[in-house]
């Protein structure tokens, strides 16, 4: 057995039990506090439903409406001429918005490109070098009532911008087109 394996199976109960120690050490009452922070999760869980309901319903009506196929087709022309495939622009669009759909998006240009593909090396490069900017800021802000987000938005998205320019110049540079 390799020690990572032993490491990745230990790992969780010793933090468990390390965290229980130092609880009994300083005198906590572990178990209400746990109990007390298992009714805080479930709160803040419910709290959460509406803000999610609200995200997947938003990106299943761009989805079906056809306005994801129209705006691929729209930026096709300046894709071509920068040599960015615009198989990767749903992925490049949903990314922001929710991970489970950019998940999707990318498992099927893997199963359509092959994983060893320029589009699917791309598409998991793109996976790993953005985040869900807007699906952050609506759930855990959204969560804890901050409703002035304006900059953190900005700042999201334009790091996520820079991760999708680099992986493109970066799978383009390493894998070729």
């Amino acid at each position: 057995m390799s020690i990572i394996t032993v490491v990745s199976t230990w790992i969780i109960p010793l933090i468990i039990l390390l965290v229980l120690l130092a609880g009994t050490i300083k005198k906590i009452p572990t178990y209400e506090t746990f109990v007390e922070g298992g009714k805080e999760g479930i709160q803040m869980a419910i709290s959460l439903l509406p803000f999610l309901l609200g995200m997947m319903v938003s990106i299943a009506i761009f989805r079906a409406s056809g306005a994801m196929e129209a705006f691929v087709e729209f930026l096709s022309p300046a894709l071509h001429i920068l040599g960015v495939p615009s198989e990767i622009v749903p992925l490049a669009v949903v990314r922001p918005i929710s991970g489970t759909a950019a998940l999707a998006v990318t498992t099927d240009l893997i199963k359509e490109f092959g994983p060893d593909s320029f589009i699917g090396r791309l598409a998991s490069t793109m996976q790993g070098s953005t985040d869900t900017t807007l699906y952050i800021l609506t759930v855990y802000f959204g969560a804890v009532g901050i409703r002035k987000m304006g900059d953190a938005l900005k700042v999201g998205l334009i790091a996520d911008l820079i991760g999708i320019i680099a992986s493109i110049i970066i799978c383009t540079y390493v894998f070729g087109f």
